[in-house]
């Protein structure tokens, strides 16, 4: 058969899948720029299924918001209009199944794999652009969804296709084309384009074995394209006989497309097998136990160390070694913990660092844009502590900032955080906080540092702290972050030549223009 003859058939077959409801009227109407956010909610609402499983990932740590979701109304506002379409396409397919019982194509492990490379894209994606990961997650979950498809319209040829692939190690895509007449990614394409997808998802599907073959100048689209083709690499090292080519092919690929050093490669390969289970979850799907990609490259390993060695001297080597393998997995997973911590935490005060401020104060001018809300910045720090340390030492003023920072963290809210700056000066983010609000918070603080008695079991002390606050609406204003912590500090300094011991608010006049 010709391609096209091979696209009309499916096209055309009565096996061929079909969208639950709310997925097809959602890629309808959200492809329209006049729809609201309340419409798509309202679509979404009516499926009360589809709705409890958004509920439970929009909870998850698959988006970790900092305040819990709960309604489907809030969701989509939270995640935003193509990033709620990808997600309820990702959710719709999870849960397609077979109704026949001879079938050559194995559905689980199909969308096991398929899992895998969404979670995979997703975590090479976070190293290049943290924007949109829903999108990359569904176009890498779907990129193999034409070999479903081909199974199902020709389920004599496709059963040929696979045992000529097990029988020689060929070429997936130059097999298909000779035995059915189509491949599995342009199948995918046409029937996924029937469908009404976006070119965010179609693209990647049509070029995810070829992205040399993608010629247009769109680089949001090649970058998806390259994302998703390294993904099927990545699942090809936890699925395939051959683990090892694939990964020398992903550190090889990976350097070339995407400018990855071989640190920033492993960083991914590592993550992979945990994601894996903890998105399976989210979506309500059976993966049990990952194996981690080194541990599967040490057994394959082993296997060809040990091939000249009898059954029962292999075996005794592989149980010792996976034994030895699980021992180091798990030591090096509770340091990994305890490194992230350290990593974050500033050691003296126990708040969070300067480092982790200027990430999650970039996530949430991001999210405030997003939103359309406001963002408040909050800078402070002890009133003449030089002098407080010449007068009581710097034991006794480690021990202030100690627990000034227990006194601040008790008094804002959960989602909020407080990170020492440097030195003794400190910061607060304060989440969907406008400017009279942020001002309250602030002057509630500083009388509480105020009126604070500070005990360290030998002497009593009072200190007072200045404050200076800075709020931002990314909606109608723009400003460099630099620049709003700049204005926070500037507000700081107003509160220190006014007497100390003050609160003083910084009024935004310049445009905002991103992290810098």
């Amino acid at each position: 058969m010709t391609k096209e003859e091979v696209l009309k058939t499916v096209l055309n077959s009565p096996s061929l899948p079909t969208l639950p409801t709310v997925a097809s009227k959602l890629i309808s109407i959200s492809s329209k720029p006049e729809t609201t956010m309340t419409e798509i909610a309202n679509l979404i609402s009516k499926d009360i299924t589809m709705s409890a499983k958004l509920l439970k990932i929009a909870n998850s740590a698959f988006y970790s918001f900092s305040s819990k979701i709960s309604t489907v109304h809030q969701a989509v506002s939270n995640i935003g209009k193509n990033a709620i379409r990808s997600l309820v396409l990702s959710v719709s397919f999870l849960t397609i199944k077979t109704n026949y019982k001879d079938e050559v194509f194995d559905y689980e492990k199909h969308w096991q794999q398929s899992l895998s490379s969404a979670v995979a894209a997703k975590l090479i994606m976070a190293e290049v652009d943290k924007t949109d990961p829903e999108e990359i997650f569904s176009a890498a979950l779907l990129q193999d969804i034409g070999g479903l498809i081909l199974a199902r319209s020709f389920p004599q040829q496709y059963k040929q296709t696979m045992k000529a692939l097990s029988e020689n190690n060929e070429d997936c895509i130059e097999t298909e084309r000779q035995i059915i007449g189509a491949d599995h990614a342009l199948v995918g394409y046409a029937v996924t384009r029937n469908w009404g997808f976006p070119a965010e998802l179609l693209i990647p599907i049509l070029y995810h074995h070829n992205p040399e073959g993608y010629k247009e100048n769109n680089n949001k689209l090649k970058t998806a394209i390259n994302v998703v083709h390294l993904s099927g690499i990545v699942t090809n090292i936890l699925f395939s006989k051959n683990p090892q080519d694939y990964h020398r092919q992903f550190m090889e690929k990976s350097r070339k497309i995407l400018n990855f050093d071989n640190k920033v490669a492993d960083r991914i390969l590592k993550k992979v097998h945990t994601e894996i289970a903890d998105v399976a979850g989210f979506f309500d799907f059976n993966i049990s136990n990952p194996k981690s990609i080194e541990e599967i490259l040490q057994e394959a390993n082993i296997a060809l160390s040990l091939i000249n060695l009898s059954y029962e001297q292999m075996n005794k080597e592989l149980i010792a070694a996976k034994m030895e393998l699980q021992k180091l997995a798990k030591d090096l997973e509770e340091k990994n913990k305890r490194l992230e911590v350290l990593a974050n935490i500033d050691g003296l005060t126990d708040v969070y660092n300067h480092r982790y401020f200027q990430n999650f104060l970039e996530t949430e001018i991001r999210r405030a844009m997003r939103k359309e809300t406001s963002v408040s910045l909050i800078l402070f720090d002890v009133d003449y502590f030089k002098k407080f340390n010449d007068s009581y030492g710097h034991q006794a003023g480690d021990f202030i900032l100690k627990e000034m920072c227990k006194l601040v963290k008790k008094n804002i809210r959960d989602y909020d955080i407080v990170a020492r700056y440097g030195g003794e000066e400190f910061a607060i983010v304060l989440v969907e906080t406008p400017e009279e609000e942020a001002i309250e918070i602030a002057e509630k603080l500083r009388e509480t540092i105020a009126a604070h008695i500070f005990i360290d079991g030998i002497n009593e002390y009072t200190v007072t702290a200045s404050f200076g606050v800075a709020t931002m609406s990314p909606a109608i204003e723009e400003i460099k972050q630099g620049d709003f912590i700049e204005s926070a500090d500037k507000a700081l300094y107003e509160s220190k030549k006014k007497g100390r011991n003050k609160v003083t608010a910084h009024i935004q006049k310049k445009k905002w223009f991103g992290k810098g």
